[in-house]
């Protein structure tokens, strides 16, 4: 009798749990207007400075496991420094960018709580696909949200040489092995309820 009692007292806090749970899925739709990738790239010479154009995705996060799907993508040929030259180099000899057409964030897990409102200081592990091969990482990241609205920034070093592509240098132009990465990404959110969150598996 007492143990069917206890389940019983149990009942409501597995209720709530559950519950919980169910409204801890998250759809964050990511906003490509309010979101910029930018890169820097150190030569001996000068600092080059570029950009990619994010596309408009959707990744699906649980406050509650920190698990997330989705992913977060750049059309190669997008990516621009500002000289005609340079980019026609960048996207022939460096990146491919005709062979490997998009650059790729898939996102799998958040390590470290995500506040509900307000921000946070979290590392964010995933996949990252760039010419052809996809490779493990993991990157800090600060993330705010607020209402209806959410933001990130992150900011990773890519050794895109030590990765198998080409190092652009020449005898009198020494360029980095490695680039600098920024990502400011926004959008919405809304909570994804159980029949969706269901559907999506």
């Amino acid at each position: 009798m007492r143990t069917r009692l206890g389940w019983i007292n149990l009942l409501p806090l597995l209720l709530a749990t559950s519950i919980a749970a169910i409204a801890q899925q998250t759809t964050l739709q990511l906003d490509p207007t309010a979101t910029k990738l930018t890169f820097t790239l150190d030569a001996s010479l000068h600092v080059v400075h570029g950009s990619f154009q994010v596309k408009s995705t959707a990744l699906q996060f649980d406050a509650g496991t920190g698990a997330v799907s989705g992913e977060i993508a750049v059309e190669t040929r997008s990516g621009e420094t500002g000289n005609g030259m340079r980019d026609r180099k960048m996207h022939k000899d460096v990146l491919e960018s005709e062979q490997y057409t998009e650059i790729v964030f898939r996102p799998d897990h958040i390590e470290g709580p995500v506040a509900s409102s307000g921000k946070s200081s979290v590392r964010v592990h995933g996949m990252f696909g760039i010419h052809g091969v996809e490779r493990e990482i993991t990157v800090p990241a600060n993330i705010e949200m607020s209402g209806d609205r959410w933001s990130a920034t992150t900011h990773f070093t890519i050794p895109y040489a030590k990765w198998g592509m080409k190092n652009p240098s020449t005898l009198f132009l020494r360029v980095s092995d490695s680039v600098e990465i920024d990502l400011m990404a926004a959008g919405s959110k809304a909570q994804s309820n159980a029949s969706n969150h269901g559907a999506s598996q």
